[in-house]
């Protein structure tokens, strides 16, 4: 008789139990607009991103929910009269953050997260579907059989909100306390057809001429983030060179960006590292000297602000 593992990440339908199975063994975690496994490090800042982090433990299937349990919510217990205070250290970050800014400097607020993008509508016709294919639509479990008479794809056409200890989407009211709970939210908008491949950019390839990009650092490193979705591995190659680094990514639908950024700093190439994830290209910059970087990029315009560097606090 199949069934379906209820491991985190896995989800799969089987009916061997000697199958070997990938997934996450501890629970979600969210904190301060980061998302992540409580059983392994990557942490992100969209669910899509979050939906991406590859499992961290192999193991067998099941179907019965052996997640580590979650710490009680602080959200449970009664509010205390005063708030207490804080037990961690203030940090140069904090104090520089406290002092009074100029009026260019404080309208350089952190950018709130896009919307949801808009999905193609429909599947294109000359792409094949694999059976068992699951459907792309956000709260939908759909998947491929073969036959497509009498589907029905319930979904969230939203983007998912995670605020203060709740949970939903944006284009419905329900909010919930756990994870799981969000997970099984009923879609709120109904289409008569499922979302299995989407459809293919017409006019060929779509050349991009920028893209989103943001950056962290510590005294020895610059952690900088290229914001593009669906990057092909297989395709696109990232070339690092102690002042720049050479770039040709590839999306599965039919995009292409190409640049030669230069970096504000020198760069040691041969310890410098990327990885490509669901939404974005990271690149981890070994510094050359422990200078600040005021921007990532040479070319990018000062803004004037000082930039402290040092070890984030774990969470």
């Amino acid at each position: 008789m199949a069934k379906k593992c209820v491991h985190k990440g896995c989800g799969k339908v089987y009916s061997d139990e000697s199958e070997e199975c990938s997934y996450h063994p501890g629970p979600p975690e969210f904190h301060e607009g980061q998302k992540g496994w409580k059983c392994c490090k990557p942490r992100v800042l969209t669910f899509d991103e979050f939906l991406s982090i590859p499992p961290c433990t192999t193991g067998k299937h099941s179907d019965v929910d052996e997640t580590l349990a979650t710490e009680p919510a602080s959200a449970a217990a009664p509010a205390p009269a005063e708030p207490a205070p804080p037990r961690v250290p203030v940090s140069m970050d904090s104090l520089s953050a406290a002092l009074p800014q100029s009026a260019p400097q404080a309208a350089q607020a952190r950018p709130s997260p896009s919307p949801a993008p808009l999905e193609s509508e429909d599947d294109d016709p000359d792409t094949p579907i694999v059976t068992g294919q699951s459907c792309r639509r956000r709260g939908c479990d759909g998947k491929y059989s073969g036959n497509r008479e009498g589907e029905q794809c319930v979904h969230h056409p939203g983007a998912a909100i995670f605020h203060e200890g709740s949970k939903g989407w944006s284009c419905c009211k329900r909010r919930v306390l756990e994870f799981d709970e969000f997970m099984k939210i009923e879609g709120c908008k109904t289409k008569d057809r499922h979302l299995f491949v989407g459809s293919k950019k017409k006019g060929g390839e779509e050349k991009l001429d920028t893209v989103r990009h943001d950056f962290y650092q510590t005294p020895s490193t610059v952690i900088a983030s290229l914001y593009l979705k669906k990057i092909d591995k297989a395709t696109s190659t990232v070339s690092f060179t102690s002042t720049n680094v050479e770039l040709d990514l590839r999306t599965s639908d039919n995009k292409r960006y190409q640049t030669d950024m230069p970096f504000f700093g020198e760069i040691n190439p041969e310890t410098s590292t990327f990885k490509i994830m669901g939404t974005k290209l990271e690149m981890e910059l070994k510094k050359a000297n422990g200078n600040s970087w005021p921007v990532l990029k040479k070319d990018d315009p000062l803004t004037g602000e000082i930039l402290q560097t040092g070890r984030a606090g774990r969470v």
